[in-house]
């Protein structure tokens, strides 16, 4: 609608500044010819628009002028609430921060739609981490994210999976995610993930970095995510399946009934590691036959426990 594009340009010119008619036409999918006369119908309306010329020229607001928040939609009003994630600006050390700006919005907000926002708080929250599974103790978020905003360099001690555990790093922070409850910063160099929970010493280095121009952080986190779900699982397993015990993972061939009613089928699996795990689960449900050192390990571990429980212990 025109009236949602108007303040749409307001809004883009208070914030951003200065912008050609090209760049609003861009950002909001709209002719060239459309921003012009969306201008002129602002400045008929009385809004200060100047219009600055040549090769640097563009649109801009008169210093100082602020318009209130009064274009925003109920619909709006109640995402804008929504998104609200109070626990993470609380771990960020933004808390009062965050209670603070949406006093502000809420004041700005015409009297008809402050009862939706109102509403939205108090029927919505947000708590991301699972049930089953402790919150991660990250003493040293509100350093890194300090060092995210400050483009400061940091030297941390870092636990990992694989030996040596405990190595030292120094890093780039380029930006902090939250994912499932869990934090997460990409630096540089690489750029490479870290979980924060797993910093075990951080010192500000004071060191001024620049991230590579080209990067984008919702960009390179999609990207990630596909690379991980990818490798996850990448090894396969044959099995043996006994009837009605289900599949332990994602099939990567069709299964196949065998004569004595159990099912052979090929399984995408993490690792060796997990899928021990996974199939002692299904216990006498399930035979590994390949690879041969998966079998071998579950074999061990089957003697092992006939071993413990074959001899029962007497009073």
């Amino acid at each position: 609608m025109k009236s949602s594009r108007l303040v749409q340009i307001l809004l883009l010119l208070q914030t951003r500044g200065r912008m050609t008619a090209a760049q609003l036409a861009e950002e909001l999918e709209v002719s060239v010819r459309t921003v012009y006369r969306d201008v002129e119908a602002l400045s008929a309306a009385g809004v200060p628009l100047y219009a600055d010329a040549g090769h640097s020229g563009g649109y801009r607001l008169l210093d100082g002028y602020r318009t209130r928040l009064t274009g925003l939609t109920t619909d709006e009003t109640e995402a804008l609430f929504l998104a609200g994630a109070p626990g993470a600006a609380a771990q960020l050390g933004l808390g009062s921060v965050l209670a603070a700006a949406q006093l502000k919005v809420r004041a700005a907000l015409p009297p008809g739609l402050r009862p939706h926002a109102d509403r939205i708080s108090s029927r919505f929250h947000l708590d991301a981490p699972g049930w089953y599974a402790d919150a991660d103790e990250t003493p040293y978020l509100p350093a890194v994210a300090d060092a995210v905003w400050n483009r400061r360099a940091v030297n941390i001690l870092y636990r990992r999976w694989r030996e040596p555990t405990d190595v030292e790093r120094r890093l780039e922070p380029y930006g902090l995610v939250l994912k499932a409850g869990r934090w997460y910063v990409v630096a540089g160099p690489g750029p490479r993930t870290y979980r924060v929970d797993q910093i075990l010493r951080l010192d500000a280095t004071g060191e001024e970095f620049s991230p590579p121009g080209d990067f984008d952080l919702a960009v390179h986190w999609a990207a990630y995510q596909r690379d991980f779900h990818h490798r996850l699982r990448a090894a396969r397993a044959v099995v043996r399946l006994a009837p009605g015990v289900p599949l332990p993972g994602p099939a990567r061939t069709d299964a196949v009934v065998e004569e004595d009613g159990w099912t052979r089928v090929t399984v995408a699996i993490e690792s060796a590691d997990r899928a021990h795990s996974d199939f002692l689960r299904l216990g006498s449900g399930i035979e590994v036959l390949e690879p041969a050192e998966l079998r071998e390990r579950i074999a061990r571990t089957a003697a092992e426990l006939v071993e413990r429980y074959g001899n029962p212990q007497t009073s």
